[in-house]
């Protein structure tokens, strides 16, 4: 390894032209050639981008797919999503650790193999799924288990693994507005071209278009506050982090219909006026890189990107670069951090970035779902996307459905459809509950089946969980509530600590051994982070725990061993401050 760390590091650093602000891909290109981060080519990576030593191991260190010691040849990472470990994963994995003779997170002694866990590779539609070298492989059954082990145990190259493992489906099940479109490359942009940057953004603000990633911030209104910033150059970002447990729309978006979103970051950029775009890809869609790469030069040899535009003088491109698995890198100031090489921690706001954001300059960061919605308007008008949906929700939203149904994957509706007209299209029977929006969203029981995907009631980035009555909304909730505590970024210290005590409370009260004393302290931890965490992972990361509590309460209180207790805790008054707190009769505001 000694002997490649010269020609690798030199390799890497000039194709990324020695710029530190490119650091996370350097890191993981020589992480690639290398297999892991050894300390002297921390070193050389510094000296050659002219960064103190500290500070690229802070960058090393941060990102759960970067290693500074050897984790094995083959690194197996089984996804830990609840809808995962509802189709047998756990079982799975300990049956793979026991074939390998090793135990979960460690490294086999002859350095071959490590097995462990990570929080969701967004396949859910399509589990148990696992990562083996940052490759996804799904629908792992035990037969497939024994046979993975022994290619394994006889170190056959993955180049030489069964290719139908690798097979990654699409399962769209309702195509709306989005799915069913008939646009042609390059369509939708020569709409937006004759309109002019200015007509273009008056389309997208009469749309009524808002952000599809969760927040559902005013899509013409972002875009427009961009435009008027001063800068000395513009950017477009799309933020194609999707790491929330449920959410893999924007895989299948990314898989078919990469031209559109293109489209719609080149519409943005003709409004924004910027003339670079990056796309933000998580490390856990690896496999999509080399395909997006060519999609991209497709469009180049076509006239749709680079220099006069479809003859016009639009100069417009686009890069993509990849992160290393971190959750709070879809929050748009952490993917900005991450996209200048540095640790993915959520800034201090304001300035916001369509003022102050990637290297400092105007930048509009939109979802993988809004930039490709935003074709549409170029080609149909703001008018006729504003006729579908409700008043305050337009246009269609595409849901990622997963969990106990008959048929998971892609729904598009919409906007106004019900919780009920979903379940019944994806075959969903004896349902107790639905996750809407992951771990950061709501929980609506059975009685709330009725309610509305919308802006107005249940807004969401896409995922939409299924529970049938077999499942323990306890064991759900603490399962949210340690994917919270391994993805807190850790700037914060009532999020670091605060995620990490609602995570072991749980366990307590899941081995039998908790008191309304534990609840109590959950819900001052849940108070404590309300007020005062720096993001919204901290701000949601109870939310589960709440909805549950509130919903499912028996769950809680045949776990509670309260005879030696006096009782101190009155749910009902916890729920009652919660709500006064939040301001929402649900918990919690979208990450």
């Amino acid at each position: 390894m000694n002997d490649l760390l010269p020609a690798t590091l030199h390799t890497v650093l000039e194709h990324h032209c020695h710029d530190g602000t490119r650091l996370v891909q350097i890191l993981r290109e020589t992480q690639d050639a290398l297999g892991w981060l050894p300390p002297e080519a921390i070193s050389g990576i510094a000296r050659a981008i002219g960064w103190p030593r500290a500070k690229v191991e802070s960058t090393a260190g941060f990102y759960s797919f970067f290693h500074t010691r050897p984790l094995g040849r083959y690194r197996v990472l089984w996804s830990d999503n609840i809808t995962d470990r509802m189709l047998g994963s756990t079982d799975l994995m300990q049956a793979m650790c026991e074939q390998l003779w090793l135990e979960p997170g460690r490294v086999s002694e002859d350095g071959l193999v490590s097995v462990d866990t990570t929080s969701c590779t967004g396949m859910c539609d399509q589990g148990p799924a696992l990562l083996v070298n940052y490759r996804a492989v799904t629908r792992m059954t035990p037969e497939r288990v024994a046979e993975m082990s022994a290619l394994i145990r006889r170190e056959v190259p993955l180049g030489e693994w069964p290719i139908a493992w690798f097979a990654i489906e699409n399962n769209i099940r309702k195509k709306g507005l989005l799915l069913g479109h008939s646009l042609a490359p390059g369509e939708a942009l020569t709409a937006a071209l004759a309109r002019g940057p200015e007509n273009m953004l008056a389309e997208v603000k009469a749309a009524g278009l808002r952000g599809r990633g969760g927040a559902g911030f005013n899509t013409g209104l972002k875009w427009e506050a961009c435009r008027n910033a001063t800068g000395d150059a513009h950017y477009v970002v799309c933020n194609a982090d999707e790491g929330e447990p449920g959410t893999f729309k924007d895989r299948v978006l990314l898989t078919s219909y990469a031209d559109l979103v293109f489209e719609g970051m080149s519409i943005a950029g003709l409004v924004t006026g910027a003339k670079k775009g990056l796309l933000y890809l998580r490390g856990e869609y690896r496999y999509l890189l080399d395909p997006l790469k060519s999609a991209l030069a497709t469009r180049r040899a076509a006239g749709l990107l680079g220099e006069n535009i479809l003859g016009t003088s639009f100069a417009f491109d686009i890069e993509i670069h990849l992160g290393a698995g971190a959750y709070i890198c879809g929050e748009e100031s952490a993917l900005i951090e991450s996209l200048e090489g540095k640790p993915g921690k959520p800034r201090i706001r304001p300035p916001f970035p369509v003022t102050h954001g990637y290297l400092g300059q105007p930048t509009t960061v939109n979802n993988v779902e809004t930039l490709a919605a935003a074709c549409l308007i170029a080609k149909h008008g703001g008018a006729w996307y504003a006729g579908h949906g409700t008043a305050k929700s337009t246009g269609s939203k595409i849901l990622s459905v997963s969990g106990d149904c008959a048929r998971p994957g892609i729904y598009e509706y919409d906007y106004g459809v019900s919780v009920a007209q979903v379940l019944a299209d994806c075959g969903a029977d004896n349902t107790q509950a639905v996750q809407i929006s992951g771990p950061s969203g709501v929980c609506v029981a059975a009685d709330e089946f009725q309610r509305k995907i919308g802006f107005e009631d249940l807004a969401t980035a896409g995922a939409f969980m299924v529970f049938n009555n077999s499942r323990d909304m306890f064991e759900v909730a603490r399962n949210f509530a340690h994917f919270f505590a391994h993805e807190s970024c850790g700037f914060c210290t009532p999020c670091r600590v605060g995620t990490a005590v609602v995570a072991r409370l749980m366990d307590k009260l899941a081995d039998n051994h908790g008191s309304p004393y534990d609840i109590d302290e959950m819900f001052k931890m849940h108070r404590l982070m309300q007020e005062t965490s720096h993001c919204g992972l901290g701000h949601t990361a109870c939310n589960p725990l709440f909805d549950t509590l509130k919903k499912f309460r028996p769950a809680y209180e045949r776990r509670l061993q309260s005879l030696d207790y006096e009782p101190a805790f009155d749910l009902d008054a916890a729920l009652s401050q919660a709500r006064q707190m939040t301001g929402r009769d649900d918990a919690g505001a979208h990450f």
